[in-house]
């Protein structure tokens, strides 16, 4: 897959099928997007997927927008499902206000673009003026074949980030890796914590979230480990780790099961597959020390029932 970033100097030769959206999460929702984009594949066209750089919504309204993936994790998931190009476009204040039609023509020009998948809650131009019925009604004009997909729904309520965001705040994992279609994660390079793991606890792997990143409630999780494509099953705690005082940073922490080695410096997946319990307070390091033994193994125990982990 090849990406573009950085620059709205982007251009394609061959002809495409350009899907639009802000794709937070690559979740459930996009399925019938990425589907429809895959079937234009077969008609010769390259696939293209267009975002921006950043939720639109923090340029426009200066509002803080988390997201479920960062930059970095969505280029590892389109490149998983098999697209050509990911185009990641700078949300500028010369792109922030072009008009629809002209955005339309910008892709036509300088994409190729002969087919546009999009959702049909998608709005794009200057003050969300376009809409799906605008990319209908152009797109013989422009020479381009609109799809226009219906949203994927569970249980009556539309699959999209907003719905994932609210489960994941409220701590349930399971329920939002099934409407992600693949577990939450955590992706980022391993760093040097307090050392107390090796010590009077049990060793771990430590790791910074991104700061945009959006984090389900702290507390302690079963997790897998994803490192040298391989898989650890583990517990991770999500947090700031009050037993230990003083001021710590949110971090990932997490105890691996079977493995011993130095992995400093290494960029670890850390899937998240079942809360266990709340962060909390612990009197002494050895009474939280008890209580780590305690999460191992409903940990372990969990991974002996479970008979499929995909």
């Amino acid at each position: 897959m090849k990406y573009m970033k950085k620059s709205t100097d982007f251009y394609i030769e061959d002809p495409t099928v350009v899907s639009l959206g802000k794709f937070d999460g690559i979740h459930r929702g996009h399925e019938l997007l990425m589907e429809c984009v895959k079937q234009q594949k077969k008609q010769g066209l390259k696939t293209v997927v267009f975002t921006f750089d950043i939720p639109p919504k923090k340029q426009v309204s200066g509002e803080e927008g988390l997201v479920l993936t960062t930059n970095g994790e969505k280029v590892q998931l389109f490149e998983k499902l098999g697209i050509d190009y990911l185009i990641e476009c700078p949300f500028t204040p010369e792109i922030r206000r072009m008009e629809p039609e002209d955005f339309i023509e910008m892709l036509v020009k300088k994409l190729h673009m002969k087919c546009l998948v999009a959702g049909k809650d998608f709005r794009f131009g200057h003050n969300r003026r376009g809409d799906y019925k605008f990319l209908l009604e152009k797109g013989e004009i422009y020479g381009y074949e609109p799809r226009i997909v219906e949203k994927m729904q569970d249980k009556g309520r539309d699959i999209s980030s907003t719905y994932i965001r609210e489960e994941l705040s409220r701590g349930n994992i399971e329920k939002a890796n099934e409407l992600l279609g693949y577990h939450y994660f955590i992706q980022g390079e391993v760093v040097h914590g307090r050392k107390l793991g090796s010590t009077s606890l049990y060793p771990t792997i430590n790791q910074v979230p991104q700061p945009e990143k959006i984090l389900p409630p702290f507390g302690v999780y079963v997790t897998r480990v994803i490192l040298w494509d391989k898989s650890f099953g583990g517990i991770t705690n999500l947090g700031i780790k009050p037993t230990l005082g003083g001021e710590n940073p949110v971090g990932v922490e997490t105890h691996l099961f079977d493995f011993q080695g130095d992995i400093y410096g290494r960029t670890v997946k850390v899937e998240f597959l079942k809360p266990l319990r709340r962060e909390m307070k612990f009197h002494s390091i050895e009474e939280l020390k008890i209580q780590i033994q305690k999460d191992i193994e409903l940990a372990k125990s969990y991974y002996e029932n479970i008979t499929n982990l995909c």
